[in-house]
């Protein structure tokens, strides 16, 4: 499994399995829609009253599991990360990404309190289940930046 043969399973899946921590410490999850930088970067739409916005506010750390939803298809992507919400040309420049991935999230922009929030990994997983043996590939920083 290749940096590039990781990004490309990202972005191969539309939807992720997302996970934060709320201020006393009660899991949550959510089924977002993501789009995925060439960086990594996982960017999705909410908005700021949901609360998955409102965990991510007080702890930015946050998890996806992408994947495993096709019948038979046995690959997953389990990525830890920090969240943000950027303003400005970072904002510009990941709703075009978005956008690309989900024209319709220009009509959702009308929407009082939506925010574009942003997911830079610490850390991902990929499983293939698929094969015997199992191909399994952790990747840090250090490798997810390397050319």
């Amino acid at each position: 499994m290749t940096r590039n043969e990781l990004l490309a399973f990202m972005r191969s899946e539309r939807y992720a399995v997302q996970a934060s921590v709320s201020a006393r410490g009660r899991p949550q999850a959510a089924v977002v829609g993501i789009a995925v930088s060439d960086a990594f970067e996982i960017v999705f739409d909410t908005l700021d009253s949901t609360r998955k916005a409102v965990n991510l506010r007080a702890n930015p750390g946050v998890a996806f599991v992408i994947g495993g939803t096709g019948e038979g298809d046995e690959r997953t992507v389990q990525y830890e990360g920090t969240a943000d919400v950027p303003e400005g040309a970072e904002r510009e420049r990941l709703q075009r990404l978005y956008f690309d991935r989900f024209p319709d999230g220009k009509d959702r922009q009308a929407w009082p309190g939506l925010i574009y929030v942003r997911v830079k990994p610490s850390w991902i997983r990929y499983s293939n289940f698929n094969v015997q043996p199992p191909q399994i590939v952790e990747f840090d920083l250090s490798t997810l930046n390397a050319p």
